[in-house]
């Protein structure tokens, strides 16, 4: 930012910090948040330039497992994992990985040090140094048994966070450990160092170091900077410049420092601690008395049970898989550390690939089915072992319930290939998980209300393709989250404002490649209500003697004998709305209340125009409206403020609206007229982009900045920055010679570009 807090320079922060992203929130960023995905891709491939040729990025054990509490087969997966999927992504291999919450033990170590890991960062409470590094013992064969691993001085020195550390592990092999600042990472994760970059610079810059080439390190959540702290990230990039403008520190990473540095001090490891439990690691099994403290008087004595519950749910799963696996492969549990391969790409070339490679048989359609729901049951049951399920408060919060979502996936599978039900006793054990909110009970009270009910299988997948498609067109193919519907037949038949579908689909799992054909019967009566019929499918014969009986019938606009008839030939499968998918059941219940709310919006819009003099009178002599009367003017103005936004956008209109509010001071619904304007801002500038010389969009752009400026908005409006500052470091010099030849459209593109600037804050030139 400049002097008048416009933003002068864009940057990206991961090129000069180290950082570590999960791989399932990169999954996540990678269908849904493509633009910052790749940034941090480019990110890691810029820092190899800066930092000779070492990576920023870190990887981390795969699902945020609290890696000294799960066994020994599961560790090594969560690391594997980890290491494969960040070689799918960043091309190289990683030379340091994050633990979850740094929860640490000697065996996750051999694990990361077996792989090929270099180093790891560590709080300065979990480690105590034992000596000076032993060069010749350096030099002896990692293989050999380590006689002096335990040897620790009477006289102990507190670790220095200004060097790394040596850990010499039972195998013979080793890995370095950092141990971030603890006091000073504090400050900025719970004080307020990040309310100022040249502050958090000085602080970091003269961090006591008893040698020169001491290093200066923190280690802090991401949600640091922009979301606990309001623009911490632009306080992050204001100390690194600082820092290397005014020649404090030089700006390194772990991977260079290390390379650069080796550690002198050997280091033995606190086994069984973490970042953030005071306890070691019992905020994951225990009631320690660490938590949020959300609401007084909680406890959580649910976490013991909570984990026994999974513990034993996953040994049971485990003799499961190895006994079905043994079937199909040598080595079951080396098969499972490969299937990241197919969990990073899911098309079928690459999944037939993979079993070609690695069944010990050829193997048939259905036998692929099953190998692929044996390792996705091992997926799922690591899943629901991620950290956040045990450190918050309350075992009912969304963290913990999403655990029970994957043991509940997981239970499915165990039920589909062995037809054994496992729930019953697992809900035995989850009873003893008492929640804190008395209606709820325990644990298995908060399964049965809130994870049964969202169970998937193909015949819900089937209902809710066929409830959708009375209320929207679909194609022959349609995507359902993970799975495929394929119409085989569809009959779509309307009688007055009644309308029923009767046909039949393929339906397919996408990844576990199970399959199967439904046959379907649903009827909307109007409004939100709908009942219907799914089932497998039969014979054609049946088939369609169901199709003829229930369309004759519905036809003849006999809706008791419609629904008689669907409860004849679907009788253990009647679905309604409610077994819709959550997002779904928003969409159609809005798309039901379209025609309501049109009647609402037409007798308010009514009762403003008939009584609009006496509006008119009261405004003028500053009276202020009955409530009755301001509500109804409020919701009229909200209304025309977001169409008077469509495609246009009708900026006379809008000029009108936005008086009258001001003339009222009505508070208007800004949080959802800010997410619009976002959108709008957004899009007008993505449009600006493709054809950036041009001056349609841009003047849009400024004269709809412009005209809602009276209402100060606040719109996050980062990517619209970004996307102006690239055009102007691009286009800028070249316009302004163009304008400085008497082009006039590129004065006038100038003009509005310098004008949408100062909307955004932004200076380019």
């Amino acid at each position: 930012l400049d002097s008048e807090k416009r933003i002068i320079q864009i940057v990206n922060n991961y090129e000069k910090i180290s950082f570590n992203f999960g791989p399932t929130l990169l999954s996540w960023m990678q269908s849904h948040a493509k633009d910052a995905y790749h940034s941090i891709l480019e990110a890691d491939q810029e820092s190899q330039k800066r930092f000779s040729g070492h990576g920023a990025a870190l990887a981390q054990c795969y699902n945020h497992m609290i890696m000294p509490l799960a066994n020994a087969k599961d560790r090594r997966t969560q690391v594997v994992w980890g290491i494969k999927d960040f070689e799918s992504r960043f091309k190289r291999k990683p030379e340091g990985m994050w633990l979850p919450e740094t929860a640490v033990d000697i065996e996750t170590l051999e694990i990361m040090a077996l792989e090929g890991i270099k180093f790891t960062v560590l709080a300065p409470h979990q480690g105590k140094p034992v000596k000076k590094v032993d060069k010749k013992t350096e030099e002896k064969s990692i293989d050999e048994k380590r006689s002096d691993v335990k040897e620790i001085p009477k006289k102990v020195e507190p670790i220095d966070p200004a060097k790394p550390y040596l850990c010499r592990l039972p195998s013979g092999r080793s890995i370095s450990v950092f141990f971030y600042d603890g006091v000073v990472s504090h400050e900025v994760a719970f004080g307020d160092l990040l309310k100022n970059g040249e502050n958090l610079a000085q602080r970091l810059a003269h961090v006591p170091s008893g040698q020169k080439e001491g290093l200066s390190h923190i280690a802090t959540d991401g949600e640091t900077y922009g979301h606990h702290h309001r623009y911490g990230e632009m306080a992050l990039s204001y100390c690194l410049y600082f820092l290397e403008e005014k020649n404090l520190a030089r700006l390194t990473i772990y991977a260079e420092y290390l390379e650069k540095f080796p550690p002198t001090e050997e280091v033995e490891i606190i086994e069984n601690t973490s970042w953030s439990c005071f306890h070691g690691v019992q905020r994951w099994q225990d009631n320690c008395g660490c938590a949020i403290h959300s609401s007084p008087g909680w406890k959580q004595d649910w976490r013991k049970p909570l984990r026994e519950s999974l513990d034993w749910l996953r040994d049971q799963l485990a003799i499961i898989y190895e006994h079905q696996m043994n079937e199909f492969s040598d080595d079951p549990w080396g098969l499972r550390d490969k299937y990241i391969d197919v969990v990073l790409d899911r098309s079928r070339d690459n999944v037939e690939g993979f079993l070609r490679s690695n069944a010990k048989k050829e193997l048939s359609f259905e036998e692929k089915s099953k190998v692929i729901k044996l390792l996705e049951l091992q997926r799922n049951c690591m899943l629901m072992y991620t950290s956040c399920g045990w450190f918050f408060d309350e075992i009912s919060g969304i963290e913990s319930t999403q655990i029970l979502h994957y043991a509940s996936r997981v239970i499915q599978l165990a039920q589909q290939l062995t037809g054994t039900d496992l729930e019953p006793e697992f809900l035995k054990l989850l009873e003893k998980a008492p929640s804190n909110v008395p209606a709820l009970q325990n644990g298995a009270v908060i399964y049965e209300r809130y994870v049964k009910p969202n169970i998937v299988d193909l015949l819900r997948v089937g209902a809710h393709h066929a409830v959708s498609s009375l209320f929207e067109r679909i194609s022959k193919t349609a995507q359902i989250y993970s799975y495929t519907a394929n119409n085989q037949t569809y009959d779509l038949v309307e009688v007055g404002k009644q309308r029923l579908a009767v046909g039949k689909a393929l339906i397919r799992s996408n990844i576990t490649w199970e399959e199967n054909i439904i046959s379907f019967a649903v009827l909307h009566l109007g409004d939100h209500n709908l009942t219907g019929g799914v089932q497998e499918f039969k014979d054609e014969k049946l088939f369609n003697k169901i199709h003829k009986e229930i369309k004759d019938v519905f036809r003849r606009n006999d809706i008791p004998a419609t629904i008689r008839a669907i409860e004849k030939y679907f009788n253990s499968g009647q679905y309604s709305l409610w077994h819709l998918f959550k997002d779904e059941q928003i969409k159609i219940l809005y798309q039901i209340l379209d025609s309501t709310l049109e009647e609402i919006e037409s007798s308010l819009r009514q009762i403003n125009e008939y009584h609009y003099p006496i509006i008119q009178v009261m405004k003028q002599l500053h009276i202020p409206l009955p409530k009755v009367l301001a509500n109804t003017v409020l919701v009229m103005l909200n209304k025309d403020l977001l169409e008077a936004l469509g495609n246009g956008p009708d900026f006379e209109r809008l000029e009108k609206l936005v008086q009258e509010v001001r003339e009222w001071s009505l508070e208007i619904d800004k949080v959802t007229l800010e997410f619009v304007v976002k959108q709008k801002v957004n899009g007008l500038m993505a449009d600006f982009l493709k054809e950036p010389e041009g001056a349609g969009a841009l003047k849009t752009l400024e004269t709809l900045l412009r005209t809602l400026s009276p209402l100060h908005l606040n719109l996050d409006l980062w990517r619209t920055q970004n996307i102006y500052f690239f055009i102007g470091k691009k286009f800028h010099s070249k316009m302004r010679d163009r304008a400085g030849q008497a082009d006039e459209k590129a004065k006038e593109w100038l003009e509005y570009f310098n004008r949408l600037g100062d909307y955004l804050r932004v200076k380019v030139g």
